[in-house]
This record gives structure tokens, C-alpha cells and sequence, in this order.
């Protein structure tokens, strides 16, 4: 019985984390149909029904009371830093939008910030619907610091010494003690928790650069998997999307001990 008990209640956590991740699961859907489907002599760029679609979407899930404002903040707050980043690592080259768009920045087409925003809005309501509860997490801001210089180090590597190794022991020695708490599920380390999570952004990006919608360096003379190092750059990305929820939550689902 407590076999089947648990079975039950990780196929119940599966499918929370399932409906938490409907924004981003709903946009690399469309990506994938789109870049099948999409012709040229379409009067309406792909890039540019992506953006209208998922603004759309967005609404629905506020209007229907799916998505609360706080989270919809963070979504907000994600599609400026990810467009911003977007603008960025393009204009140095590190992947580009080979399609066309009238709803753009420099190269950047304007749905790609959703992307960015799908993952918090995937933290935000997956902590929400799951129940979770943080133990032993580090002081706001000693994760608030850490989360700013994983973000500024995106850029900097590109012409400083890149540190993202420092910045992955201090997240170890900062999150070590901290659990995440599910009634489902039980307890899970909180670093465990960015690996997997990383790992799924990792996944999601090599499928939608498989549809052709963004090409890194090495996919230009044919699709190749995303360069594995960008694993760890994605899981970074998490310390930087906890944090923001974290700081938007500012709830009592958080206990020192």
C-alpha cells in the first residue's frame, strides 16, 4: 500500500510540475509547429505571429485567473532581462535569429524574451501549485548578489576573465544546507532542484534550435546538438530565476531550520 501510495503522489507531483510548465511547454510547441508549417508568402513573419500568439497566451492565463499579477510581474521582469541579454549575445555572436520580423531589436526578435520568461514563470507557479517550502535558504540578499553576478558575468566573460566556476562553488557553499520541501514529494536539496531544472532548459533549447528558430555557431552548416557547456551557463540561469521569484514571493514558505 505505501508503494502504491507513493507511486501516486509523484504521478499527482508530475503532473503539478506539468501544469506549472504550461507557458513554456505551449511556446516550444508553437515554435516546433510553426517552423513546420510557416511558408514565406505568409503576409505575417513567423517570429512576429510567435510574439502576438504568446502576448495572447499571456493574457488568457491572467484573465483566467491561471496566472496571478505577482507572477506576472516576474514574467515581465524575465522578458527585459532575457531581451536584453537577447540583444546582447547576438550582436556578439553567440547564436542568431536567421528569419525575418518586423517586431524586433537590432536582430533580436521580440517573442524570444518570453523564453527567458517561461522559465520564471515555470519557478513561480510550480512553486505555487507544489506547496513548496524552502529550509535553511541563504539570506535574500547573500542570493540576490550571487544571482546579480551570474548575470552580469554573461556579459563580462566576453571581454574579462570568465568566473562562472567561482560562481558555481559559491552557489554550493550558499545553497548546500537548503532543501526544498514538497508535501508530495518530501524533501529535495535545493541544488539538486537547479540541476534538473537546468537540465530541461537545456533540452528545450536544443529542440528549438533544431526547428531552425535560433542557430548557434556550430548549427550553420547543419543541426548539431547545443554545445554541452551551455549546460552549466542554464543552470546558472536558475540562480538567477530563483532568486527573482524568491524576491517577488517574499512570503512565510521559508523556515531557518
Amino acid at each position: 500500500m505505501r508503494a502504491a501510495e507513493t507511486q501516486g503522489s509523484l504521478v499527482s507531483f508530475i503532473r503539478l510540475q506539468c501544469s506549472a510548465a504550461v507557458f513554456g511547454i505551449t511556446i516550444l510547441a508553437m515554435i516546433m509547429i510553426t517552423s513546420v508549417i510557416w511558408q514565406e508568402s505568409w503576409p505575417v513573419y513567423r517570429y512576429d505571429f510567435l510574439f502576438v500568439a504568446v502576448l495572447v497566451m499571456q493574457a488568457w492565463l491572467l484573465i483566467s485567473g491561471r496566472e496571478t499579477w505577482a507572477e506576472a510581474r516576474v514574467i515581465f521582469a524575465f522578458h527585459i532581462v532575457g531581451v536584453i541579454m537577447e540583444i546582447f549575445k547576438t550582436s556578439v555572436g553567440a547564436w542568431v535569429y536567421p528569419e525575418p520580423s518586423l517586431l524586433k531589436i537590432g536582430g533580436v526578435p521580440l517573442f524570444t524574451g518570453f523564453m527567458y520568461s517561461a522559465v520564471g514563470s515555470y519557478i513561480a507557479r510550480g512553486w505555487k501549485l507544489s506547496g513548496m517550502r524552502l529550509t535553511c535558504a541563504p539570506v535574500e540578499w547573500a542570493g540576490g548578489l550571487l544571482a546579480l553576478a551570474i548575470y552580469v558575468n554573461f556579459y563580462s566573460h566576453h571581454f574579462l576573465p570568465d568566473i562562472r566556476y567561482i560562481l558555481m562553488i559559491v552557489t554550493v557553499v550558499l545553497y548546500w544546507k537548503c532543501w526544498a520541501d514538497f508535501p508530495l514529494l518530501g524533501r529535495v536539496p535545493v541544488l539538486i532542484l537547479f540541476m534538473f531544472v537546468g537540465v530541461l532548459v537545456y533540452i528545450a533549447e536544443n529542440i528549438g534550435s533544431l526547428s531552425g528558430t535560433w542557430l548557434y555557431p556550430n548549427q550553420h552548416d547543419g543541426w548539431k546538438p547545443v554545445p554541452v557547456g551551455k549546460l552549466g551557463s542554464w543552470i546558472l540561469l536558475m540562480i538567477v530565476s530563483f532568486s527573482l521569484v524568491r524576491l517577488v514571493r517574499r512570503d512565510s514558505s521559508e523556515t531557518m531550520s
